[in-house]
Parts: structure tokens; C-alpha cells; sequence
């Protein structure tokens, strides 16, 4: 039975010197001149935790049936050994946890290679040392490591683990270091495999995994695999620090995935994976949350368990108007590919300092920083505060508000009007110049959390909606009837696109997708579904997040619509559109309509 070790590491030593103070570029030392100078430096060291893993012996050995191998004539010392030493510089401890598996498959029947699906030939996950079951398990021992000083008395060794015991099917804590008062936190660890195998095994290599990862501090946990229902499409936070539901969907050979209706505090929604552990697992997939995907119907069919999905999630690294991270968090981005397959390392996050929402960012194929969620801001953020305008936080806004939205004066020029369910009373329709200097703005997607997006109902990746007045923060008009905006809502360093040809913003994109720029691309090479696919591939991640006006909610689902800062008339401006078969980067909607907004860095 072979065995191949897969160790998670997490964090590393990093050491940053800051240097303080100032030094005379010239010091003359004479009698009657003496210069002082005071330097002085500091070192931050901050909290991390690391395990490597040396492999001494190789996890592998040629049993005969019948046998057990930690008997005293076959490995009575284990198959193999591998040394996993572990350190952390705080006091707050750490846990390893472990789980088995082989390729994508966490269940214990599909740990070990199955000899065909008449024998069913596997070697289970437990302690069976006779009768007609195979099985392998794992032990752990603690060790002493002299070159490093380590002590392993302060490592527990849990749930039995320092005896062969069942290789688990779950992330199961397997060894804990809860010190509170030694701040150089270290040990070794050895971990040894046996076997049973059984009079009736196949001959053949059995092959599984096991999988440690290290957890800082010791009380938290790995995410789990989660199950899903056959037939379906199953939508997991992966966390346990969220807010919000989501139903389950229909699986079919060709199914367009829901977008989110999950939020977490600090992090940006990045789209979804199909490995829990997408973070550190190679072969993980990632998907936006309107992207349309093929299946194989035999996988989610008859015996076998639905499609489980799981938010990426990415944490913020500072403010969206600190125009020295966003640079610095931008060049650190690898492009997206054109074909949408991308990996962690073409996402951040940034936070609106305005109202605390944190949104995922990528570096799309035009080589422009994008926001990769829709705007969400509102008149409160989430402690109810109202949120102030000025220009220091928002993109050269004219507005003269105290805050972006007034209930009781819904008709005012300049505020917000909203309804959670907007009449056509509270939504401006009318082709008039009132109307289009108007600000209006639809909140119920953030403020009324529904729980199943297939059916239309309030979800929170489609973000909130904007007539063109509120969108460019008052700069659009009715008076407005060309050209692009001085300003918008957008986070003071970012913008909303420019659209109206191939050369603008929206159109750029559009190119380097591969569309035509400024005309539909359903009549070009590739076909507008081709460019559709690519607008709502991770991590572009554009939705069908349609439109509200009038009293209603519409499109949503099929189409999506995105504000530009270019106006083509005083009724009419530039926007982006696309459904499941078009895609248009210069089309048109009327500016008392109330659609998307993505923003981009200057």
C-alpha cells in the first residue's frame, strides 16, 4: 500500500525592520561644535506559525493477504515515517488536524483505488487487524528535535493518535498545543501507517492521502467537505463567520451557477470553488456566481452525491481610498486569463471606508484594477450611521449632502429616494428632466436578504441599484446630454467605466475578451454567447442582475446592465448589457433607470 503525504503550511516568519529618525548627512566634531545625533531603530515581528515535513522512510509496503502489518514479523514499527515539526512565536497555541482522501473524494469509500464496481475492492479507513474488511490507520509520536530545542511534553496527542487508530473522513483535531505562557511554541511530530489486509484483497496498488493542516490559534478548525444531495447543486460559506442562506439549485448538464446571497465582515466575495480547501488544493476550480457550466450528468446522478460549491473568500488589505495600497495591491495581481480560468492569486479585497463593505478586486484582461462585486452603498452603514459624501472619500462628488438618502423627502434633487420594494410613485418614469435630476437608488437587495435567488428574490451579490444622477453622484443630468461625468459614487481613486467606442473602458474590456468593442458581438467571431460566458467567468463575474423601474424588478437572471459615466443624449446614457447570447459594451439605457455599478481604479 502506498501512501503520499499532503502537508498544508501555513504562514511564515516574516521579519520587517522600520528605521526611525534622522541622520546628519555631515557631523563636524570640534571642540567648540559638537552635533548629537540619535538613531534609533524597531523590529516588528509578527504572529505566524509554519510546519514542514521531511519524509525519512516512504509510506509503502508489499503485504500478503491475510496479514497485519504492525505485527512483529511485517513493519511492527509502521509503514514509513514522516517528521512534521511545527513552530509558532505567540502564545495563542495551535492545532494540527488531518483528514484522508484520495483525488477529490473525503468519504472513507473512495480513500483507496476500487478494483472495479462488481468487487468493489477497497482498503477502508479503520483498525481492523482481522476478519474479511482491509483496512490502513494512522499513528502519531511526539519527538524531541535537540538542533531546535524543542520540548513536545506541551503537545497532546488527541483522540487516540498515539496508537493506530481510523484515518479520518472529516478534518479531526489529531494534536493540540494550547500553551498560554511559552511564546516560542515548537515540536516534532512522527506519523507511521499499518494495514490489514484481508485473505480475499485483489492483488494491486492501494493508493490514499493524508492531508494535516496547521490552525493558529488552537481553538480554530479547518473548513470541512460538505455533501450534497444528488441531483443538485448544494452553495456552502465555508465559514463559520457569515451571514445569509441560499437554497439549493437543479443540477443539469448545462446550468447557470446563483450568485451570492453570502456576506462576511472583512472579506470580499470572490466567486466559487469546488474544493473546500481551495486555498491550498492545486487541482481547485474556480467559477464566477453567474457562470454557466457544463456537468457530466453521471456525476450528479444515480448513487452519486450532487455538485458542492464553496465561497472564495479573500480578506480586505486596507481601504479603497488609500490610493497607495490600491497601487500596491494592483501590481501585485497576476492578469486574469481570457478564458476565465484563473487561480487566488488574480483576487484581493479592498474596504469602502464609507460604509465597511469589502469588495473583491481583480486585474481583468485589459489590465485595469476592476471591483469584481456590485456597488452596495447605501444611506447607513452597518452600524446605522449615515454615510457622509465628500471629497476625500468619494470620486469628485457635487451632491452638497450630509448623507446620500432622505426617506422623508424622497423628491428632493439632492437625495436618495428608495423604497425596499419601490411603486411607481417612488420610482421616477417619466421622460422628464425632473425626473432624470432626480436621485434615486433601490436597496433591497442588501436590506431584505432573500434565500433563493433562482426565483428572482432579493440577493446580495447583485448589490444595489442606481438611476444615472445617483450613480454619478449628481455630475449626470437631463442637461448632461454627452461626454463623460467629472464624478460618480465610486470610492474617491476609483471610477465608474467610460463607454460609447472600442477605445473606452468598457469597450477596452470588451476587446480583451475578444469581443468587437462598441457593437453587439452576437454577430461576430467569437459568438455573443462565447462573450457571455467570459463576462460571468471567475473573475470577472458580472450577473444577470437586470434592472429595476417603474415598480418592479426586471430581467434579473438573463440579463445584466452596468452603468458607464457616458452620457449619448439628455434622456439616454451608455452602458454595458449582455445576455445569455449578446454582449454590448456600448448600449444605452435611460437614466431614470435603476441598474448596476462596477467600479475601476484611475
Amino acid at each position: 500500500m502506498a501512501q503520499n503525504l499532503d502537508i498544508t503550511i501555513t504562514g511564515a516568519l516574516i521579519l520587517t525592520t522600520i528605521i526611525t529618525g534622522a541622520v546628519a548627512s555631515s557631523v563636524r566634531v570640534e571642540a567648540e561644535d559638537v552635533t548629537d545625533v540619535t538613531d534609533t531603530a524597531s523590529v516588528t515581528v509578527p504572529a505566524s506559525c509554519s510546519m514542514t515535513a521531511t519524509i525519512e522512510s516512504e509510506h509503502s509496503a508489499s503485504i500478503p493477504n491475510g496479514i497485519y502489518s504492525g505485527s512483529s514479523d511485517y513493519f511492527p514499527n509502521g509503514i514509513g515515517k514522516t517528521k512534521i515539526a511545527t513552530f509558532c512565536n505567540d502564545n495563542n497555541g495551535y492545532a494540527i488536524y488531518a483528514i484522508g482522501f484520495t483525488g477529490d473524494k473525503y468519504d472513507s469509500e473512495d480513500h483507496t483505488k476500487l478494483i472495479g464496481a462488481a468487487s468493489g475492492q477497497k482498503i477502508s479507513t479503520n483498525t481492523t487487524t482481522s476478519g474479511d474488511t482491509s483496512s490502513w490507520a494512522m499513528k502519531l509520536i511526539k519527538e524531541t528535535d535537540d538542533t531546535k530545542s524543542y520540548n513536545p511534553t506541551a503537545l497532546t496527542i488527541e483522540n487516540g493518535y498515539d496508537n493506530y487508530n481510523v484515518i479520518p473522513n472529516t478534518y479531526t483535531k489529531v494534536a493540540d498545543y494550547a500553551s498560554t505562557t511559552d511564546q516560542t511554541l515548537g515540536s516534532v511530530l512522527s506519523t507511521t501507517y499499518a494495514a490489514y489486509i484481508s485473505p480475499t484483497q485483489v492483488a494491486d496498488t492501494y493508493t490514499g492521502k493524508v492531508k494535516y493542516t496547521l490552525v493558529h490559534p488552537h481553538t480554530e478548525a479547518p473548513s470541512q467537505p460538505q455533501s450534497c444531495t444528488t441531483g443538485k447543486i448544494c452553495y456552502f460559506a465555508n465559514v463559520s463567520d457569515y451571514e445569509g442562506t441560499m437554497n439549493t439549485q437543479n443540477a443539469s448538464s448545462s446550468v447557470t451557477l446563483l450568485p451570492s446571497n453570502f456576506s462576511r465582515t472583512g472579506y470580499g466575495f470572490a466567486g466559487w470553488s469546488d474544493k473546500f480547501d481551495y486555498a491550498t488544493n492545486p487541482e481547485a476550480k474556480f467559477y464566477g456566481p453567474n457562470e454557466t457550466i457544463t456537468l457530466n450528468t453521471a456525476d450528479y446522478t444515480g448513487t452519486n452525491p450532487g455538485l458542492s460549491l464553496y465561497a472564495v473568500w479573500v480578506k480586505s488589505q486596507g481601504n479603497l481610498q488609500d490610493s497607495t495600497k490600491v497601487a500596491s495591491v494592483c501590481s501585485s495581481l497576476d492578469p486574469a486569463p481570457i478564458d476565465g480560468t484563473a487561480n487566488l492569486s488574480s483576487v484581493s479585497a479592498l474596504t469602502d471606508q464609507r460604509d465597511n463593505n469589502t469588495y473583491a478586486i481583480a486585474k481583468l484582461a485589459d489590465g485595469k484594477c476592476w471591483m469584481i462585486e456590485n456597488l452596495r452603498l447605501a444611506d447607513k452603514d452597518s452600524s446605522n450611521n449615515d454615510i457622509e459624501l465628500s471629497a476625500t472619500n468619494t470620486n469628485s462628488p457635487s451632491l452638497p449632502l450630509t448623507n446620500i438618502y432622505d426617506a422623508t423627502n424622497p423628491t428632493t434633487s439632492n437625495h436618495l429616494s428608495t423604497s425596499t420594494n419601490p411603486t411607481s410613485t417612488a420610482w421616477c418614469t417619466s421622460n422628464s428632466a425632473a425626473c432624470f435630476d432626480q436621485s434615486m437608488l433601490y436597496t433591497g437587495n442588501t436590506t431584505d436578504r432573500g434565500t433563493n435567488p433562482a426565483t428572482g428574490a432579493n440577493t446580495y451579490s447583485y448589490g444595489n441599484y442606481y438611476n444615472w444622477y445617483s450613480a454619478t453622484a449628481g455630475n449626470g443630468s437631463y442637461s448632461k446630454s454627452s461626454g463623460n461625468t467629472a464624478g460618480d459614487l465610486c470610492p474617491a481613486g476609483w471610477t465608474l467605466p467610460t463607454s460609447g467606442s472600442a477605445s473606452m473602458n468598457f469597450g477596452l474590456l470588451d476587446v480583451a475578451l475578444g469581443g468587437t468593442g462598441s457593437t453587439s458581438s452576437s454577430s461576430t467571431t467569437p459568438t455573443g454567447a462565447v462573450m457571455s460566458a467570459a463576462y460571468r467567468s471567475y473573475p470577472n463575474n458580472f450577473l444577470y442582475s437586470g434592472y429595476v423601474y417603474g415598480s418592479s424588478v426586471g430581467l434579473r437572471g438573463s440579463n445584466g446592465y452596468y452603468w458607464s459615466k457616458s452620457a449619448t443624449s439628455s434622456y439616454y446614457a451608455y452602458s454595458l448589457y449582455f445576455g445569455s447570447s449578446y454582449v454590448s459594451p456600448s448600449s444605452t439605457s435611460g437614466k431614470f433607470s435603476g441598474i448596476s455599478v462596477r467600479c475601476l481604479a484611475q
